[in-house]
């Protein structure tokens, strides 16, 4: 059973059973207790919450002690449905697509742009640093509006999550594959639940552990927001081996003063100054590494997100156009490695950690049905297992699959894909084929659906010009990947879903990033939830894949400390 929600003032709300089409279902009923209400029907009916958005509804909910099971997150679908119409980024709220429906003023979305917690992503899935993005206009138009309607009153917030949510059902069912769109909707949905309650519930963090580490790496905390002693250390440094002052947080200083000394550097990238022989080098990387820690994890970003030695950030699902996941504040898709010991587990309860083995390759043979890889697939190390069929060493195999699926064309890379596209036709074909849409203009989706962002009036105007086949091979190279990332993050997301309904109380799900899950629980119940993890990517692949040799081993450890898990 699907219940509208809406929510009201002191407390109370409006809940309204949905039917099958616009004018379906029950009449609503006006509750005094929205919390208490929606528990008495979770706990008696399970049913499937309906509402305009998990993030304005949720957290109120959950700080007063209810937790659901299901929902139909009516934004996020919006969202998946617009980018399968080749529609990418117009507004996605239910007051826009009611707007839609009725050929009236389409508002904008009023949450401001994700951000991208990695720079890899930002530079691989970025539409508009790709200019894939469509055209910005097309989100802003609508059709004409009478003068007399602007005095018609707007619709309840129930008829509108009634009719936006039978007109997504209506979509739903016209989509090439309706079964694996749906799906596609439930884990979406699912991971809005389940990131509510991670940034509800926290990830444990030790503050007095947290700030010892910062002391040891930098100094004492400074007053006033000042450069702590290390990081003063090493910028002195820097200046002497440039023979005058130089601000190491300036990039242009530091380019000025590399001329200065006959080097001319396009960036301050470590990577690019590690190609540098100058004294300057070392202190200044090692600032560098020092000060991001201080600017990203120290002890002023904890004031804000470490409350009660839990860390609590702010999730965004759907953040990256893939279907990975984003943060809008907390970095917590960016924790550095040196601050895993910070995050421990209560006096008496573990961490269990689990991540996916190779999780893209592995899901390149599960979607092209290439029985050659699906064979390799079926192993716990599936690079391994692919250098017993090149013939050669593991790394050769490594090479040659994540270039088939990146669009690695250079050095040894050319010579393995002749191999790989010979041992393994069909998978080698499946990113072929996507890249061949990709540089056509064409859309791609992942295998749920999730559907890449259409290319720009600029993209194809760069096309029409004398850099037009590199603009092209751009887009290839996004949509290659886009069909095994996109199809990565359903996988993940549909483990996600169902590992949150199995787990037992009082378990919880404290992190979750890309393949990595995190269950906080008692000790007594390691053993179980580490099992109850396996049994989830089992399940995930099945709903996905169904019947497929191919394996998806997650790797669960129990321990005190997150530093221990890797």
């Amino acid at each position: 059973m699907d219940v509208a929600v809406a929510p009201g003032e002191r407390g109370g709300g409006t809940l309204r059973p949905l039917g099958g089409d616009r004018d379906g279902g029950g009449p609503p009923r006006r509750v005094a207790d929205l919390p208490a209400a929606l528990r008495e029907l979770e706990s008696a009916e399970a049913p499937r919450w309906v509402w305009a958005d998990t993030r304005a509804v949720y957290p109120a909910l959950l700080d007063a002690g209810v937790r659901l099971g299901r929902c139909h997150d009516l934004a996020l679908t919006e969202a998946l449905l617009l980018g399968y119409a080749g529609r990418y980024g117009e507004p996605r709220s239910a007051r826009a697509a009611y707007a839609r429906l009725h050929g009236l003023p389409v508002p904008p979305d009023e949450d401001p742009q994700p951000h991208r917690d990695e720079a890899s992503q930002a530079a691989l899935f970025d539409p508009a640093a790709l200019g894939l993005a469509g055209d910005g206009g097309a989100a802003r138009r609508t059709a004409g509006t009478p003068a007399g309607d602007a005095a018609r009153p707007g619709p309840s917030e129930l008829d509108l999550i009634a009719e936006v949510h039978a007109d997504q059902m209506r979509r739903i069912a016209a989509t090439a594959e309706p079964r694996r769109f749906r799906l596609l909707v439930a884990a979406e949905s699912a991971a809005a639940l389940a990131a509510a309650e991670m940034a509800h519930e926290g990830m444990p963090w030790r503050r007095d552990v947290h700030d010892a580490l910062l002391t040891e790496l930098l100094g004492p905390r400074p007053p006033h927001g000042g450069r702590p002693a290390r990081l003063q250390a090493l910028a002195e440094e820097v200046s002497a081996a440039f023979g005058r002052p130089v601000n190491p947080d300036s990039p242009q200083q530091i380019l000025k003063a590399f001329r200065a000394h006959g080097i001319e550097l396009p960036s301050t990238r470590s990577q690019v100054l590690k190609q540098v022989d100058h004294p300057a080098v070392a202190p200044l990387l090692a600032y560098k590494e020092l000060a991001r820690l201080h600017n990203f994890h120290g002890w002023a970003w904890a004031d804000q997100w470490v409350r009660g030695d839990r860390f609590h950030p702010e999730y965004v699902v759907g953040g990256v156009v893939s279907g990975r996941w984003a943060t809008s504040g907390g970095g917590a898709l960016q924790i550095p490695k040196a601050l895993r010991r910070v995050v421990v587990a209560d006096e008496g309860w573990t961490l269990v950690v689990a991540d996916a083995a190779q999780l893209e390759p592995r899901v390149l043979a599960a979607i092209s049905g290439d029985r050659g890889l699906a064979r390799a697939a079926g192993e716990t190390d599936l690079y391994a297992a692919l250098a017993r069929d090149f013939g050669g060493a593991r790394e050769s195999a490594k090479i040659a699959l994540l270039s088939a699926m990146y669009g690695g064309a250079s050095g040894d890379a050319v010579r393995l894909l002749a191999v790989l596209r010979k041992r393994f036709p069909q998978a080698y074909a499946y990113v072929e084929e996507a890249a061949r849409a990709g540089e056509e203009g064409r859309l791609v989706r992942s295998w749920l659906g999730r559907t890449c962002p259409p290319p720009s009036r600029r993209w194809r105007e760069l096309v029409a010009g004398p850099d037009g086949a590199r603009a092209a091979r751009e887009r290839g190279r996004f949509t290659r990947n886009f069909v095994v990332q996109g199809t990565a993050a359903d996988w993940a997301l549909t483990l996600l879903a169902v590992l949150r309904g199995l787990l037992p109380e009082p378990a919880r799900l404290v992190f979750f990033q890309h393949d990595e899950v995190m269950v906080h629980c008692p000790r007594e119940l390691a053993g179980e939830v580490c099992a109850l993890v396996e049994r989830a990517a089992e399940q995930a692949t099945r709903l996905l894949f169904g019947d497929t040799p191919v394996r998806f081993p997650m790797r669960a450890v129990a321990v005190t400390c997150y530093a221990d898990a890797k």
